[in-house]
């Protein structure tokens, strides 16, 4: 492998840890090593490690056999609990990853409008070969992008004057996940919606990583209805797994029995233990209940964290939604990747070492996600090795500012 890596967001240097197992809410290293996992698997681990109501499942799934080669008797559970649970998602269907759920809505929103254009937006992640940190990306597929900035109503509708008639679909993320949990404001979101409907464009919401952050995700949340939805991570029990869907009328494009549907392959899209463990999740461990108590913890959680660092007076804050959640080393507000830029970034890699050493284990970049195991005393262990890193490192920081 490249540089020992098959995963870039994985590596930092001088090396990264190799992790030999997990438990719960506990990872332990090659060296063995215990840390509490705040990073849970970068959003799709909301149930923690071996959890014995995802185990069971699949146990039961391996017994019956794994791959079957035809319809299985789960897959049909599977995208009922998705309906039910995301109700602008009238029809759904599954892949292996968010990226391959947005590039199949993307196929299907040019296809369904005739139109060629998708605006998307400086600083959005929406997979491997959909990634826009640092606007155009040479691995991104070919499409023809239009990027706008986040938050920025005006810069979407001078996009919409040029070239609406040609604009197939805005895709989205409510809260931008991998630039740092960006949060879309309210009014900007709903004028998207606006312009879509306004120019006959569709709109499509990519919740991979924020249908966690609502018992139906960021759409409920928001009273906005999207056309088209991509999901992810958690959703899939924490096995590999990907969905798109939306409005009936959209989605029929795929139904092999009509004339002309659009293909969508795919060996593993509906995988026994995929299914069955997707199925057990949002039935029995995830519910509406678990969702709303697990993002009102994360919030208390990121208050906690923030008051340390206002009373310190050091420029840094976690930004974010509920479980999840970023460090940023400023105090000001984050309304775009262009307001990051310039800042002293080096700051959350010693964060992240440092809480390394104090037996916590989060994203490099600052990022950090709650999973259902995390107990109140796992909290309070990590509000007490931020307090130890604000005293550590307090005078350096001062006075590098």
């Amino acid at each position: 492998m490249p540089g020992g890596n098959t995963r870039s967001v994985l590596y930092y240097p001088p090396f990264p840890l190799a992790m030999a197992r997990g438990q719960a809410a506990r990872l332990w290293d090659a060296d063995g090593h215990e840390y509490r996992d705040f990073i849970a698997e970068f959003s799709a681990g909301v149930y923690g490690h071996s959890n014995p109501v995802i185990r069971r499942a699949i146990d039961t799934a391996l017994d019956s056999g794994i791959n079957l080669s035809g319809h299985n008797l789960i897959e049909t559970e599977l995208a009922g609990a998705v309906c039910d649970r995301f109700p602008t998602v009238e029809r759904v269907r599954f892949t292996n990853s968010g990226t391959e759920a947005n590039l199949l809505l993307l196929a299907a929103a040019k296809v369904y409008t005739k139109r060629s254009k998708i605006v998307v937006f400086n600083g959005g992640y929406h997979g491997g070969v959909l990634s826009f940190g640092s606007g155009h990306n040479p691995v991104n597929v070919p499409h023809e992008f239009l990027l706008a900035k986040y938050n920025d109503v005006a810069s979407v509708e001078a996009l919409f004057d040029k070239h609406g008639s040609d604009i197939a679909t805005i895709l989205v993320e409510p809260m931008q996940g991998a630039s740092g949990c960006i949060v879309g404001q309210p009014e900007f979101l709903r004028a998207l919606r606006d312009l879509c409907t306004r120019f006959g464009a569709l709109l499509a919401f990519d919740e991979v990583m924020t249908s966690r952050l609502a018992p139906g995700g960021m759409q409920e949340r928001l009273g906005i209805e999207a056309d088209l939805t991509s999901l992810g991570k958690y959703i899939g029990g924490g096995m590999s797994f990907g969905a798109f869907g939306g409005r009936e009328d959209i989605m029929a494009q795929f139904d092999p029995r009509q004339h002309g549907a659009l293909a969508h392959a795919g060996t593993f899209n509906n995988n026994v233990l995929t299914m069955s463990a997707g199925v057990a999740g949002l039935r029995e461990l995830y519910t509406p209940e678990a969702a709303v108590e697990l993002n009102k913890r994360g919030d208390r959680f990121r208050d906690a964290l923030n008051q340390q660092f206002t009373a310190s007076g050091l420029p840094m804050r976690f930004i974010g939604l509920g479980s999840l959640m970023n460090l940023q080393p400023t105090d000001k507000a984050i309304c775009s990747v262009d307001d990051l830029a310039g800042l002293e970034h080096r700051i959350k890699d010693l964060f992240f070492f440092h809480l390394i050493e104090s037996g916590v284990y989060m994203a490099r970049r600052g990022y950090m996600t709650l999973s259902l195991p995390l107990t109140e005393e796992d909290m309070t262990h990590f509000i007490s090795a931020s307090a130890g890193f604000i005293e550590r490192y307090r005078t350096l920081l001062t006075a590098s500012q």
